[in-house]
């Protein structure tokens, strides 16, 4: 059993004064996507990397409430594997607040994918940066993408653009909806130009995919975010509109943390975002209903 996520926060780089903080003026905002540890924390062998700080649940409720955040969604980090316990403590700590995207595999169980969603676990996530793609054919990967629709998840897929048009069928075929991380990760020298940007493009007629606006610094310099991340982020709400786009601030920017903030990743929104109708969905209506928050749904009415 893991130690309890703590709820006391620590001060950490990016943290600015009230005053100086940018806010979400839009009613019951959500953040749907940060992730929560800490280093003592078993991680499995084949891991890409481990960190080298906490990232403290106290840490990022207070990031919330700082930014005028209602809500978050934890992302069970990739050096964790399947053990999603430490994920599912935070859930249970923050029950309405907080929604949980779990890492699972063929193997795992009917009942573990139900205690799963018991706990808040809405989703399942395919991170596959630096791993083969897996047979979602064989017996064991149909089975559980089953459950995952019969639960009512979505399927969180990490990966290059260059590599959707081998993974993405293979999902819808199955009946899911699913949720495409961080811009679909173009080719940094190609950006918008990425054929594999344009794929994702296209499957917005098909109504079961989203796209996350998150990370830009995965992709693009620091000093490219903003206007990298506006030209793309135009180019998808062309595509998909403000009805299936989120945002998310990949709290703590593992690996980044030198490159990005909780206060820069709300600021690049705020630009790549600059009329109050679409920010206002991207925020609220479109991720209350994805990640399940139905019971403190924004009204239609909201207005910044």
């Amino acid at each position: 059993m893991p130690p309890a996520p703590r709820l006391a926060w620590r001060n950490p780089q990016g943290v600015l004064p009230v005053s100086a903080v940018p806010r979400f003026a839009i009613a019951s905002s959500v953040d749907t996507h940060a992730h929560v540890f800490e280093r003592g924390l078993p991680m499995p062998d084949a891991r890409r990397y481990a960190p080298d700080e906490d990232a403290l649940l106290g840490t990022y409720l207070h990031h919330l409430d700082t930014h005028g955040m209602a809500h978050g969604v934890l992302v069970q980090p990739s050096f964790l594997g399947t053990d999603n316990s430490y994920l599912l403590q935070a859930l249970r700590a923050q029950p309405q607040r907080l929604r949980g995207v779990a890492v699972v595999d063929e193997s795992t169980g009917d009942e573990q994918l139900q205690a799963l969603a018991d706990a808040g676990v809405v989703g399942m996530r395919l991170n596959l940066i630096g791993l083969p793609l897996p047979d979602l054919n064989a017996p064991g990967w149909r089975r559980v993408l089953e459950q995952a629709n019969t639960l009512g998840w979505h399927v969180e897929l990490h990966l290059q653009a260059g590599r959707l048009p081998d993974l993405l069928p293979a999902l819808l075929a199955a009946g899911c909806r699913v949720v495409v991380d961080h811009f679909g990760r173009p080719d940094p020298a190609l950006g918008v130009r990425d054929p594999g940007f344009g794929y994702l493009l296209q499957q917005a007629g098909s109504g079961r995919v989203w796209v996350k606006l998150s990370a830009p610094y995965r992709i693009w310099q620091a000093a490219d975010c903003a206007a990298s991340g506006r030209q793309a982020t135009a180019q998808l709400l062309q595509a998909f509109t403000a009805g299936r786009l989120l945002w998310g601030s990949d709290w703590p920017h593992t690996q980044h943390a030198g490159q990005a903030s909780y206060p820069a990743a709300v600021r690049w929104l705020q630009d790549w975002l600059d009329d109050a109708g679409p920010l206002q969905a991207v925020l609220g209506r479109t991720a209350f209903e994805l990640f399940r928050f139905q019971n403190d749904m924004p009204n239609q009415g909201d207005t910044p």
